[in-house]
C-alpha cells in the first residue's frame, strides 16, 4: 500500500528541501539543516502553526486524500457478455447502448425521480460551496438530479433573523433553495441538511414551513470529517458575531488578550467549528417524528465512515424510521474544511464501507425489515465506479452520491464562461470557438430545454449538466455491454474481483470463479 505523502504536500502548499532523499515514515528530509526556512509541513507549523492543519488556499479549494488504500474500485473489473439482454428485446437493433434507462427513484411513501442517478451530497458554508452554488444547484435542476444544501448556512448568513433561537428569515437560505427551484425540471429534489447548530436553530422546520422544502436530511458529524465543521473568519467582528450565535470561535474573540493579538497582526484569520452530535436511538427516532409533524415528506439520513458500529447504527436506525434514504459516505474527500491528515488517516474507505453496508442490510432483508433506499459516495466521479458501486451494492444502491466532481464541473464551467463574456477564453477550451454555443458541446441541448429563460442560466450550470451527460452516456454503454438495459437489473455478478483480497472484503467472486459453474455446464453439454 502506497501512503499519503507524510510532510508535504500540494494540499497544503508544503515541500521538502531534498525531495529525492525523504524518511519514509516520518515525511522529514533526511537531512534537516540548520538554516532551512521552512519548506515542510513541521516547518511552516513552527511559524503558521495551526494553520497548516487545513488544505490551502483555505475557502476556495476542495480537496481529498491522497492515500491509496488497499483496496478500492480499480480492484474490481465490469463483466460484459455476448448473450441476452435483460430491460429491452434481445434484438441487435432495440438492444442498444441509448436505449438504457438510467433513471432512477428514492423515498418510501413520497417517491422521488431522479433523471440522473445522482445526488450532489450536502455543500455547507464554505466558500468554495457559496461562491459556486447558483451554478450548480441550477446545473442540477436541470439535469434531473437531487442536491442537498449542506450545514451551516443560516447560522452563518449575515443577514438572518433569530427570535427566541430559532430562525425566523435567512437570505442565504431562501436563495440557495430558490437557486434549485427556479430550474427544476420535474426530476430531482433539493434536501436541507442539519447539525446540532441546525437543529437547535430550527433551521428545517424553516426551510418546510416558509421555503417549500419538503426534503430535510439528518447528518452525523462529518463536516470535517469527525469534528463536526470548520470555516475561517476574516474579521474580529465576524468572529465575535458567530460567538453570540452559539458557535465554538478559536481562539475565543471574547478575550481581550486575543482582540490585542489580532488588532496587532499576530494573527488575522479566526476558526469556526460546530459541535459534535451525540447519537442515540431514542433522539433519533423523535427528532424523525418531528420533523414528520413539521410537514416534511421525505428524510434522509447522511453518515460518514465512522466505524462498523456505528454503520450498524444507521442501517438499523434508517429501517426502523422508515427513511427515504441513507446515503453512506466513505473516507477521502471533502469541501477543503477538512484537516488534511484526517483527511488521510481517518475512517473506513469506500470499498470497505460499502462492503460491511451490503452485509448489514443483506442481514435486516432476511429478517423481513424495511429496506431504505441507499446511496454509497466516497470519491466516486466517473461512470464506471458508478457501475460498480451499483453492481457490489444491489440490490439496495440506488443512487451515487458526489461533491466534489460536480462543483468542479460548476467551477469549470463558470471559468470559461466568464472568459468568454470577457472575450479573453484561454487553454484547451479556445480550440473550440469564441461563444458559449461553440465551447460548451451540450449548450444547444440546453438552450432547446429551457427556451428564452436559456439566458438567465448561470453559465456553470451547462458545465454540470454537460459533465452529467458524460456520465449517463458512459454508464449506459457499460450497461449495454453487460446487456442491463435499466438500474434495476444491474447485479453483484456483473463485476468481479482481480485479486483474493478484493474479493475476500467485498464477496464479489475472484475473477478465475466467477461464471464457474455455468462455464463447466456448458463444457459439457
Amino acid at each position: 500500500m502506497t501512503y499519503s505523502k507524510l510532510n508535504r504536500s500540494a494540499a497544503t502548499l508544503t515541500k521538502c528541501r531534498t525531495p529525492d532523499s525523504i524518511v519514509p515514515f516520518s515525511g522529514l528530509c533526511a537531512t534537516c539543516i540548520d538554516g532551512c526556512p521552512g519548506f515542510c509541513e513541521v516547518g511552516k507549523a513552527a511559524y503558521r502553526s495551526k494553520e497548516t492543519l487545513y488544505p490551502q488556499p483555505f475557502g476556495t479549494t476542495t480537496s481529498a486524500s491522497e492515500k491509496d488504500y488497499p483496496v478500492d474500485y480499480s480492484h474490481f473489473n465490469i463483466m460484459g457478455t455476448a448473450v441476452g439482454a435483460h430491460g429491452v428485446e434481445a434484438d441487435s437493433d432495440k438492444a442498444i447502448f441509448p436505449a438504457a434507462n438510467i433513471e432512477t427513484e428514492i423515498g418510501n411513501e413520497h417517491k422521488i425521480k431522479l433523471k440522473n442517478p445522482i445526488i450532489v451530497a450536502g455543500m455547507g458554508s464554505t466558500n468554495v460551496a457559496a461562491n459556486n452554488w447558483d451554478h450548480l444547484a441550477s446545473g442540477c435542476a436541470i439535469s434531473g438530479a437531487a442536491i442537498v444544501i449542506g450545514e451551516n448556512i443560516c447560522g452563518m448568513d449575515p443577514n438572518v433573523e433569530i427570535k427566541n433561537g430559532r430562525v425566523v428569515k435567512s437570505p442565504a437560505l431562501e436563495k440557495r433553495v430558490r437557486d434549485f427551484q427556479d430550474w427544476y425540471q420535474g426530476y430531482g429534489c433539493i434536501a436541507v441538511q442539519a447539525n446540532v447548530e441546525d437543529t437547535r436553530l430550527g433551521v428545517q422546520e424553516y426551510a418546510i414551513e416558509k421555503l417549500g422544502v419538503t426534503a430535510v436530511e439528518l447528518k452525523w458529524g462529518q463536516g470535517a470529517k469527525d469534528i463536526g465543521g470548520e470555516v475561517k473568519l476574516n474579521s474580529l467582528e465576524r468572529a465575535l458575531e458567530l460567538h453570540s450565535r452559539g458557535y465554538i470561535v478559536l481562539p475565543d474573540p471574547t478575550d481581550p488578550a486575543v482582540q490585542t493579538a489580532y488588532k496587532n497582526g499576530s494573527f488575522n484569520e479566526f476558526e469556526r467549528h460546530s459541535r459534535v452530535g451525540m447519537v442515540t436511538r431514542e433522539s433519533f427516532m423523535a427528532r424523525v417524528e418531528e420533523l414528520r409533524q413539521a410537514g416534511a415528506k421525505n428524510i434522509f439520513l447522511k453518515t460518514g465512515a465512522y466505524r462498523a458500529a456505528d454503520l450498524a447504527r444507521a442501517v438499523k436506525y434508517a429501517s426502523d424510521a422508515k427513511l427515504d434514504l441513507l446515503t453512506v459516505d466513505g473516507a477521502g474527500g471533502g469541501t477543503g474544511m477538512s484537516p488534511w491528515r484526517m483527511m488521510n488517516e481517518w475512517g473506513v474507505p469506500t470499498i470497505y464501507i460499502q462492503s460491511l453496508l451490503i452485509k448489514y442490510l443483506d442481514q435486516l432483508k432476511e429478517k423481513g425489515a424495511y429496506i431504505p433506499p441507499v446511496a454509497i459516495a466516497g470519491g466516486i466521479t466517473l461512470e464506471d465506479q458508478m457501475f460498480k458501486a451499483f453492481a457490489m451494492g444491489s440490490p439496495y444502491i440506488k443512487v451515487i452520491a458526489m461533491a466534489r466532481s460536480p462543483l468542479a464541473a460548476a467551477m469549470v464551467g463558470k471559468t470559461i464562461g466568464n472568459q468568454i463574456k470577457a472575450g479573453k477564453i484561454s487553454g484547451d477550451a479556445a480550440k473550440y470557438g469564441t461563444n458559449v454555443e461553440q465551447v460548451f458541446s451540450q449548450a444547444c441541448n440546453v438552450k432547446n430545454m429551457l427556451g428564452d429563460r436559456y439566458q438567465d442560466l448561470p453559465i456553470g450550470a451547462i458545465g454540470v449538466y454537460s459533465y452529467f451527460e458524460r456520465l449517463g452516456m458512459g454508464l449506459k454503454q457499460f450497461m449495454c455491454g453487460a446487456r442491463k438495459f435499466s438500474l434495476d437489473y444491474i447485479t453483484r455478478d456483473d463485476v468481479i474481483a482481480l485479486t483474493k483480497e478484493a474479493a475476500e472484503i467485498s464477496g464479489i467472486r475472484y475473477i478465475m470463479e466467477h461464471d464457474e459453474e455455468e462455464a463447466q455446464a456448458i463444457l459439457n453439454s
